[in-house]
């Protein structure tokens, strides 16, 4: 991902989550908005140095946001994050101890919190770097509150972009491994019952409806005992 400087916020422009609500609002047949909808609540802030930190709590404070930290290193941030479990953690990228990146590949690929960096410095080996390891949105000191805002909801929302992809590509995933269980456990019918493979396909639906169990299940328990007598 590539991202973009911050901006100020528009007075008049409904914010990004604001806008995510009234379109998933107005299907009221979809089950599952709250993720798509909802917005970072809790946010940990990591940065060693006690001004710029004491800021950006204020600022985020100010904005409505429940803050965790300062936390004053990257270890001391990924501990806070194991305890507090903040929805969205912003890291200094130059912290003693650990670094904003070693920390935001542990924080995110340990605990799944999406993670903005903060630095003084425009570099896009930082951005390269950040996008491997779960870092979804760059600060550049200095930050203004309308700034900060903006760089928050754009990160929120490409997480939420995010998440929602890999839970579609596990989902297909999913779906491919019980059709590979379910065409298995097929071939096993047609050839120790010497059938066609509709007639087998039959069969293990007629398993599944007798026993009130699911295809995949039926299929599985097929699999399973051909393993068993190791044929």
């Amino acid at each position: 991902m590539d991202f973009p400087a911050p901006g100020r916020a528009v007075a008049s422009t409904p914010c990004i989550c604001e806008m995510k609500s009234r379109m998933t609002s107005s299907n009221n047949n979809q089950a599952d908005t709250a993720s798509t909808s909802s917005c970072p609540e809790r946010v940990l802030i990591a940065d060693d140095e006690h001004m710029i930190a004491t800021g950006m709590r204020s600022n985020l404070e100010d904005l409505g946001y429940e803050v965790i930290g300062p936390a004053k290193n990257g270890q001391v941030a990924l501990d806070l994050c194991r305890l507090e479990h903040p929805d969205l953690a912003i890291l200094d990228i130059r912290m003693p101890e650990m670094d904003g990146l070693e920390a935001a590949g542990k924080i995110f690929g340990e605990l799944g919190i999406p993670v903005v960096i903060l630095s003084a410095y425009s570099d896009p080996e930082y951005v390269l770097a950040g996008n491997k390891i779960g870092v979804f949105g760059y600060l550049l000191k200095p930050v203004t509150r309308d700034q900060l805002h903006v760089s928050l909801e754009v990160a929120w929302a490409r997480y939420q972009d995010w998440a929602e992809q890999n839970e579609e590509t596990d989902e297909l995933r999913i779906r491919l491994e019980q059709r590979k269980i379910i065409e298995q456990a097929k071939w096993i019918i047609v050839k120790s019952k010497n059938v066609e493979e509709p007639d087998a396909m039959r069969m293990l639906q007629k398993q599944a409806r007798n026993n009130r169990k699911s295809l995949i299940d039926v299929a599985q328990a097929v699999v399973d005992s051909q393993n068993l007598l190791g044929d």
